[in-house]
């Protein structure tokens, strides 16, 4: 059978539109039938590329007797998490609070009025580990909605209210605030390995651009040394890509070695922008080397036709994680490698005997032999939507590690993807979330997308020189929109809820606006910009506490403590002052060679010349570039 899928533009939903169970997409249509059935709805959200979504689709949502338990017995929704993350906030929120994790498949149980009353992750579909079978929890949730109403709908009420909170109250952000959040981070450093805790370990870049711009502002050595300590690891182990490039989504081990295979474009942006800034801060040639390689694998493996990137590359393929990325001794000798020198054991450190690849000690490998084998393996699927804020980070990482790595063809592909964003994504004045095959969703854009995209145009704007006036609509759009709504989200079919001020696997919108708000500032020379920039960082300090999750907010502060550095090029766009501006470490830095900031700044003496301000202070106008590069703590001779 197919069901109300099959018209869906996520490839997430379409891989259930021909599930027994029948679905609705997330609109009101589906809450009025639940009313008039006079059921609960069933809430699953997941993403394409996860791997137990998939585990728990074949054991459950392709088993008709259990399909028929909840065609019976609930209205069924399914969501894809990536296409309303503002969907998947609120009962994320809700599923930790009363379970105490969270995480995907995410199955959730709402009242008609949107209001969460049970939750949980991943359902087996027989008890397994101390979890119930899937089918028990689908009965007792229709017995009790039956039988015990009044209490569900107390639950239900109390949840809700949880979930509705005011926002913070603003204070002060300075030192004390970063020196809070570092030794929070010196605890819990691991330094035998790098990284932060133990198993599972996450790739955290937000954080580590914190300690960047720390290290940058402070030259203190401890901040930097974490960010060397964790990103060579990282780019060591298996979850790192040693044929093509690219990052894993995490490591299911301390050391870094195997990953949970699905590949994220987010994670692969991000990370692809905090190894430029640690090659820019130190020179590292290991730095220069990811740099590369990942992004052409962005360029190789995830972009789409018109001219953006695809969502994210599956764990699965031949219905098992991880097979076209793993290897047998054999395997690799018959390639012409060294198993042992690549970390392939007999015994396998995988599944099956089988071993992921690390970076071997020396250069002299096959690495194109075994590329080659690999790529005659069955791939991956892909999901080829294109996620608005996601390009955006691409944008933003492409054309910076272009302009500093002297690869201009990167640069082209990131104004390809802005330029494709903006005809695809944008109507009416509106921002929409997702397109795929050059068809835009109906999903309207979050705070995030905006924020992102400004964020995006801004560094464009930097090493282009189009100009800045595309991001500042944008911040005057999200302030309006968002900020001054109390909400990270415009649609009106969501659950009321607090914004998500702390930053996750990426960026929170709040602490990308807090960032777009002072670039807006330091370019227009607004200090109403620059004091809602202060306010909104001033609501999330209460995180400093917790500075894994606001990593972003971080970056953002360190930004607000240097000035940010404010940088007029009165030159032409790849000029030696422009080059050396660029290669700035100074955290925050704002560069234009065009645009507002450049109002009423002449050439001096008919040369080439850079003014640089701070913390509404003006250096002597230059025109050498090393007087430039002292003011910017440019590290290397550019």
């Amino acid at each position: 059978m197919s069901n109300r899928l099959t018209g869906s533009s996520s490839p997430y939903l379409l891989q259930h539109a021909e599930n027994p169970v029948d679905w609705w997409p997330w609109c009101d249509e589906a809450f009025e039938q639940a009313r008039e059935r006079n059921v609960p709805v069933l809430l699953s959200v997941g993403y394409a590329a996860c791997h137990w979504c998939h585990v728990m689709a074949h054991e459950s949502f392709e088993d008709p007797a259990i399909a028929q338990v909840m065609n019976d017995h609930f209205v069924n929704i399914k969501v894809d998490r990536e296409e309303r993350p503002d969907v998947d906030a609120v009962y994320m929120s809700a599923t930790t609070a009363l379970t105490g994790h969270g995480g995907w498949p995410m199955t959730v149980f709402l009242d008609h009025e949107r209001r969460p009353f049970y939750a949980g992750t991943y359902f087996p579909p027989e008890p397994r580990s101390g979890m119930p079978s899937f089918r028990i929890v689908l009965e007792a949730i229709s017995a009790a909605w039956e039988e015990r109403r009044d209490d569900i709908a107390n639950t239900a009420e109390q949840i809700a209210t949880s979930l509705d909170r005011a926002l913070p109250e603003v204070r002060t952000v300075d030192d004390q605030v970063v020196d809070r959040a570092l030794a929070s981070l010196r605890t819990a450093f691991d330094a035998r390995f790098g990284g932060f805790g133990g198993a599972p370990k996450f790739p955290q870049p937000m954080v580590h651009e914190f300690l960047l711009r720390h290290h940058a502002r402070t030259g203190e050595e401890s901040s930097l040394a974490m960010v060397e300590r964790t990103l060579t690891a990282m780019a060591a182990g298996g979850m790192y890509d040693q044929l093509a490039g690219g990052f894993a989504r995490y490591s299911v081990d301390a050391q870094w070695l195997i990953p949970h295979f699905e590949k994220m474009l987010y994670d692969n942006a991000l990370l692809l922008r905090v190894y430029v800034h640690w090659w820019r801060e130190t020179g590292s040639e290991l730095a220069r080397r990811v740099v590369s390689e990942t992004a052409e694998f962005l360029l190789d493996e995830m972009l789409t036709e018109q001219g953006c990137f695809a969502a994210s590359l599956d764990a699965d393929s031949e219905g098992r994680e991880g097979t076209f990325y793993v290897w047998t001794p054999e395997q690799v000798r018959e390639a012409g490698g060294d198993p042992a020198a690549l970390g392939v054991t007999d015994a396998g450190t995988f599944e099956h005997g089988t071993s992921v690849l690390q970076r071997p000690a020396t250069a002299d490998w096959p690495r194109e032999r075994l590329r080659e084998v690999r790529a005659a393996r069955p791939r991956p699927a892909r999901d080829d939507k294109v996620v608005l804020a996601w390009n955006a980070w691409a944008v933003s990482a492409l054309a910076e590690a272009g302009a500093l790595l002297d690869e201009p063809a990167w640069v082209d592909a990131a104004v390809r993807c802005r330029d494709a964003l903006w005809d695809l994504h944008e109507a009416d004045g509106r921002w929409f979330r997702v397109s795929r095959d050059g068809v835009r969703g109906d999903a309207l854009a979050v705070l995030e997308d905006y924020a992102a995209l400004a964020n995006a145009e801004f560094t464009l704007s930097a090493v282009t020189g189009c100009g800045p006036d595309r991001g500042l609509d944008l911040v005057a759009q999200l302030t309006s929109t968002f900020l001054d709504q109390g909400r990270d989200t415009a649609a009106d079919d969501v659950l009321a809820s607090a914004v998500d001020m702390s930053d996750n696997a990426t960026p929170s919108g709040w602490n990308l606006a807090a960032e777009a708000l002072l670039t807006a500032s330091a370019l227009t020379a607004d200090a109403g910009l620059r004091a809602r920039a202060e306010t909104v960082l001033g609501q999330a300090t209460h995180l400093a506490g917790y500075p894994q999750f606001w990593g972003h907010g971080l970056s953002v502060v360190e930004a607000l403590l240097d000035g940010p550095r404010e940088v007029a090029i009165v030159a032409d766009v790849g000029s030696p002052l422009h080059r050396v501006a660029l290669h700035g470490t100074a955290p925050g830095m704002v560069v234009a060679t065009t645009g507002p900031l450049l109002e009423g700044r002449p050439r001096v003496d008919g040369l080439d010349t850079a003014y640089v301000c701070r913390g509404f202070v003006c250096d002597a106008p230059t025109t050498k570039p090393g007087v430039l590069a002292e003011q910017l703590r440019v590290r290397r001779e550019v």
